[in-house]
């Protein structure tokens, strides 16, 4: 028996309508090959993490594509496109960008520049963008005054947008600079090295000339406040202490401990009670030369 006709006209046309719906169904995403070449760096703000960057940047496809992309921490301030070939771009951007900073560990902190770059549209099942080994690195005439370069990571990560049940396949690549080792310990440390040196030497004198010695820690302690507000100044409010402030209240402790100890002397010296007062000058003579040294050593060890 055969099928009634509107049935069997039905079925002809779904079996031609199939084949030519399925192209349109990608199994698998493109796969777009993603590199960098970073020409210049401007000056890095410590309080924003600002950045200006100037850069090469390609995309190679296996097929003709042609990515949609934007700058997820930041945006180009120019963008001229060099190549534009069905399978490749190649662009010259100046884009201003700004990373994450950190001052935990502020004067011998280390920061990551940092360019992102995801698809507008496409999400992970359209697009993903791989890193060029090859096609990446940085010019070797970048100078960033102030800090030392580190060697360069690039990658593939994937941010979900959860609101929109998204993910896109986003380019990350990373530069890690850190300051100029020498600068750091000569402008952060060095003046308050010798605020110490002077403040120490004040127990070499005699127990009669206590009033000097609190004048000379006095000074000290005056200096030392002086000298940390410099220093809060070259960093934005945040809301932890940096290796530097660590290293300030350690110095204000030992300078505090130094008052209270002459302070003590001043008043036995008032009570005429001379023996002590010689016995913990004897004691403290040279032995804070020796202390107050290794307290420092063990901030550096285990607080840095």
């Amino acid at each position: 028996m055969r099928p009634p006709f509107p049935l069997f006209v039905a079925f002809l046309l779904l079996s031609l309508l199939l084949p030519l719906s399925a192209p349109l169904v990608s199994a698998e995403p493109v796969n777009v090959t993603v590199g960098l070449y970073l020409l210049n760096l401007g000056k890095f703000d410590v309080s924003t993490g600002a950045f200006t960057a100037d850069f090469y940047l390609s995309f190679k496809c296996d097929e003709a594509c042609n990515p949609e992309f934007e700058f997820v921490n930041g945006r180009a301030a120019s963008m001229e496109r060099i190549i534009d070939e069905p399978a490749e771009k190649f662009y010259r951007i100046q884009a201003n960008l700004n990373s994450p900073v950190d001052l935990k560990r502020f004067p011998f902190d280390e920061q990551r520049l940092q360019i992102l770059l995801e698809e507008k549209r496409a999400t992970i099942e359209t697009l993903r963008f791989q890193p060029d080994g090859a096609g990446t690195g940085i010019d070797d005439s970048i100078a960033f005054v102030g800090w030392e370069l580190g060697d360069w990571t690039a990658e593939e990560s994937l941010h979900e947008y959860a609101i929109y049940d998204e993910t896109y396949s986003q380019y990350r690549f990373t530069l890690p600079i850190k300051r100029l080792l020498v600068s750091s310990v000569f402008k952060t440390f060095l003046p308050i090295i010798f605020i110490i040196l002077v403040m120490l030497s004040s127990f070499v004198l005699d127990p009669d000339k206590v009033t000097t010695r609190l004048a000379m820690v006095g000074s000290s302690l005056v200096a030392s406040v002086m000298f940390h507000l410099s220093l809060a100044n070259q960093i934005p409010p945040i809301g932890y202490l940096t290796f530097a402030d660590k290293f300030m209240v350690l110095t204000y402790f030992v300078v505090l401990l130094s008052f209270v100890f002459n302070v003590l002397l001043l008043e036995l010296h008032e009570r005429k009670r001379e023996k002590l007062v010689q016995k913990l000058h004897r004691s403290t003579e040279f032995t804070m030369f020796l202390l107050v040294p290794l307290l420092y050593v063990f901030l550096f060890l285990f607080f840095r």
